[in-house]
């Protein structure tokens, strides 16, 4: 089980994990600054808007601002 965790949060399959914040772009700034290796910057998603970051031991996070109210289902996000 543990070796096929593994290989999905190597292909980018599975997040190691979540974090939030009121200011995904001010803090996506601020985190390159200091060298934080990010596979991309913030982008707008249905439940609000995203970057996602690299740890020094490949894991990989969502830094995410939720978006206030409901879902944002007016695009097609696919």
């Amino acid at each position: 089980m543990i070796k096929g965790l593994t290989k999905l949060l190597a292909e980018g399959v599975l997040s190691g994990g979540v974090l939030t914040t009121d200011d995904v772009h001010g803090d996506y700034k601020k985190l390159k600054d200091r060298g934080v290796e990010f596979l991309h910057e913030p982008q707008e998603r249905p439940y609000g808007a995203e970057a996602v970051l690299r740890d020094d031991s490949g894991d990989w996070f969502s830094l995410s601002q939720p978006r206030e109210g409901d879902l944002d289902l007016s695009k097609d996000w696919a």
